[in-house]
């Protein structure tokens, strides 16, 4: 297993899965077609007339970025997360993997990390 090094995105976000084809306008830091719809991941609090709802906090590992053609890169961030029954939402990126917890279990997520010998560097208190 690689030691990875994540950071912690500022933020909150939402995932959404839209009927539309394309992103809507906004801060969006994802969308994935699929044959159900458009999922994207986007800032939460944009629009003052959302209902609230569970928002996600986004760890990175682009600090680590790999190719890809590297073997259990995202196996070996997931693993000790499920085994720790931390839920998650995951995009990729050419060179690395967004992950995305409930805001409510990053203390968890991030102790689990580190537990299994990964880096991860908590957002700024300024954002």
């Amino acid at each position: 297993m690689l030691p990875q090094r994540l950071r912690v995105l500022p933020g909150s976000y939402l995932i959404d899965l839209l009927d539309e084809d394309r992103p809507p306008a906004g801060d969006w830091l994802s969308a994935v077609r699929g044959p159900e719809g458009l999922t994207v991941v986007r800032r939460a609090g944009e629009h003052r007339s959302e209902e609230p709802r569970e928002s996600w906090v986004a760890l990175y590992s682009g600090d680590t970025a790999h190719g890809l053609d590297v073997p259990g890169m995202l196996a070996a961030l997931l693993a000790p997360l499920a085994a720790d029954g931390v839920s998650v939402f995951v995009a990729s990126t050419y060179d690395a993997d967004l992950i995305l917890v409930p805001r409510d279990r990053l203390p968890r997520a991030v102790e689990t990390l580190r537990a299994a010998g990964h880096q991860v560097t908590e957002a700024s208190p300024r954002h």
